[in-house]
Order: C-alpha cells, then structure tokens, then sequence
C-alpha cells in the first residue's frame, strides 16, 4: 500500500509540473522582445513580403517568356525562303515574346550584312535579358540585407540585457534581461528566416532566367545560320 501511495504521488506530481509547463507562441515570442525587436522583426516582414511578390512577379513573367511554339522557326524559315517578309514580322508580332522579337529584330535587317543582323539581335537580347531580370537584383539585397538587420537586432539586445546588468545595482531584474535576451534571438532567427527565403529564391529566378537565354540564343542561332544557307 505504501509503494502503491507513493506511485500515486509521485504521478501526480509529474501530471502537474507537466501541467504548469509555460509555453511560447510566436506572438508572444515577437512581443516579448521589446520595443526595439518589434521593430526590427516589422522591417523583416516587410522585406519578406517585397521578396514573395518580387519572386512570385517575375516567375510568371519568366513563364510567359519561355513559352515559345516549337513549330515557330520553321515557319519563320519558310517564310523567310519564300521572301514573305511582311508575313514573318506579323508572326513575330503575333507571338510577343523575347524570342519572336530578337527573330523580329533580324528580320528587319534582312538585305544587309550578317555581321549588322548579328549585332542588331546581340543588342536587343540585351535588352530583353534586362527586362527578364527586372528586380531580380533586389532579392540579392534583401537576402544579404535581411541577416544584417537581425544581427543589429541581437546587438540593440545584447547592448539593453548589458544595460540592466550594469544599472541593477546588484539586483538584477530577470524579466528585463529576458527582454533584451528575447530580442537578440527573435530577430537573428528571423533575420536568417528571410535571408534563407530571398537568397533560395534569387538563385531560382536566375536559373529560369538563363534556361530562357539560352532559348534566345538557340533560336538567333538558328535564324543567322538559315540567313547563311546558299540559296
């Protein structure tokens, strides 16, 4: 009976220090870390809202410029051959992508050196490859930018838990260290946090952006070397 009483107590003591277990929801941890780390996690949800739209932006735009039909240069090339120039630019200006516009671009000075046909499609892929990575370069800064400000957040934390230390006078006040220690930790995770996010897709963004470059290439290519073929 004794081992059975005492079995009894000591579950119910683990029942209720399991009970009186604290826990920590990521408001709570937000607003624990003071005015200061509010502060500093409000500019990251910032930076991580311009991140998502600018990702999301330019992925469909990234889309919508690799969707080329794959009969397109055959029938640029046909058209071409048969001397329907007015029928290939109305192609190109049909399908409006970067593509059809370099092809378009080539068209244009169709009759003239290669050389010039050459250098007038290398000056215009300039200029859609520009436009493709349209703030593409702000996600580059928010991922290296974004860390930096959680670090300045630990050290606005650090610096507040220093103060209370050195102004207690020998008692020190664990709530308010507990602040301080709340906002070096709080912004650094979501310094990382956004960081993590912007750098990932940056490199997304840049990979898309060279598949559809290449296409460009590819189909310049194609267009010079038929422009090349004896007749």
């Amino acid at each position: 009976m004794i081992l059975q009483s005492n079995i009894q107590e000591a579950t119910e003591t683990l029942v209720d220090g399991e009970s009186t277990e604290k826990t920590l929801s990521i408001i709570e941890l937000i607003s624990s870390g003071g005015t200061a780390g509010m502060v500093i996690i409000a500019i990251l949800f910032v930076l991580l809202v311009i991140a998502t739209y600018i990702y999301f932006e330019r992925l469909f735009a990234i889309k919508a410029a690799s969707k080329v039909d794959s009969n397109f240069m055959n029938q640029i090339k046909d058209h071409v051959s048969n001397g329907k120039v007015d029928s290939a630019q109305m192609l190109c200006a049909q399908v409006n992508s970067p593509v059809s516009r370099l092809i378009n671009k080539g068209i244009t000075r169709i009759g003239k050196p290669l050389e010039d046909i050459n250098t007038a499609i290398e000056n215009a892929g300039r200029l859609e490859v520009y436009g493709l990575e349209k703030n593409v370069s702000v996600l580059a800064t928010i991922s290296g930018a974004a860390p930096m400000i959680g670090f300045l957040g630990t050290v606005i934390g650090m610096i507040l838990s220093i103060f209370e230390i050195a102004n207690s006078g020998g008692q020190i006040d664990i709530k308010l260290l507990a602040d301080g220690l709340y906002t070096a930790m709080t912004t650094t995770v979501g310094g990382l946090i956004v960081g993590i996010i912007g750098y990932v897709a940056y490199n997304h963004l840049v990979v898309k952006t060279n598949k559809v470059v290449h296409q460009m290439e590819a189909n310049s290519v194609e267009f010079l070397d038929h422009l090349n073929e004896p007749i």
